[in-house]
């Protein structure tokens, strides 16, 4: 995909608003844009000869990103399951099951 050489904020592929800079930024502005990324909250799209070539964001931002993926697979996996067994669960017997997943790694671990 290539990006216009206006650095400002584009529209990539539908999503929202991105920040564009040039690669060379990380080596000569480094704590511009690392003090950017951390206040806007939000990933920093480098561009290579005009091409999108890499995301930069905090480790923050990582994190989070990375337990929302695990998350939405676990939501995937619990609906694939419900839709091949249509078992469903109350409280008490997640209650349950979480108590005895727990006292069996314990004594696993013991």
């Amino acid at each position: 995909m290539i990006i216009s050489e206006n650095y400002d904020k584009i529209m990539i592929r539908g999503d929202s608003m991105k920040n564009i800079r040039p690669v060379s930024d990380l080596r000569n502005n480094y704590s511009e844009l690392s003090k950017a990324v951390k206040e806007s909250n939000e990933p920093v799209i480098l561009t290579k000869n005009g091409y999108a070539d890499m995301v930069l964001m905090s480790v923050e931002q990582f994190e989070e990103r990375e337990y929302k993926n695990k998350m939405h697979k676990k939501i995937l996996a619990s609906e694939a399951q419900f839709q091949k067994t249509g078992k469903t669960y109350n409280i008490d017997e997640v209650t349950e099951r979480m108590i005895a997943n727990i006292k069996k790694r314990a004594t696993a671990n013991v």
